[in-house]
């Protein structure tokens, strides 16, 4: 096995997943072990482990298995256009797509924050009320 590639445990002690999640990705095809080792494990590389990171990070913003997918697909396809080959109106119409990820990440970031002050605001409410009560 060469040192670029990584057994899945690896891999999951650096993602901070666990095996069976990652597995669920590969079924739902989000990501692909880049090889096997000649006893058939799982192999991944470095690329492999950036793109689950990507989908760790849309966890909890709430996006879906499909929207994970169709983001590493615009990603994918602009990622391997070093060369300008795709068509100028695809690429636009990526990067159209790609913004729309960006904004409702942003929105969703966003939204996150207002629940945590929310919450923040909750316990600081039951701390207080807990301060006031007489000590028995």
């Amino acid at each position: 096995m060469s040192s670029e590639h990584m057994q899945i445990g690896e891999v999951a002690a650096r993602t901070e997943l666990s095996l069976r999640t990652i597995r669920h990705y590969e079924e739902t095809g989000l990501v692909i072990p880049s090889a096997r080792s000649q006893g058939g494990f799982r192999l991944y590389t470095e690329a492999d482990v950036a793109r689950l990171m990507v989908i760790r990070r849309m966890k909890p913003l709430g996006f879906t298995l499909d929207e994970m997918r169709d983001l590493l697909d615009i990603t994918d396809r602009l990622d391997t256009d070093t060369a300008g080959e795709l068509p100028a109106d695809e690429r636009e119409e990526l990067l159209d797509r790609l913004r729309a990820f960006d904004r409702a990440a942003r929105q969703r970031v966003e939204d996150l924050r207002t629940q945590l002050s929310r919450a923040e605001d909750f316990a600081a409410t039951l701390a207080a009320r807990l301060t006031r009560l007489p000590v028995p």
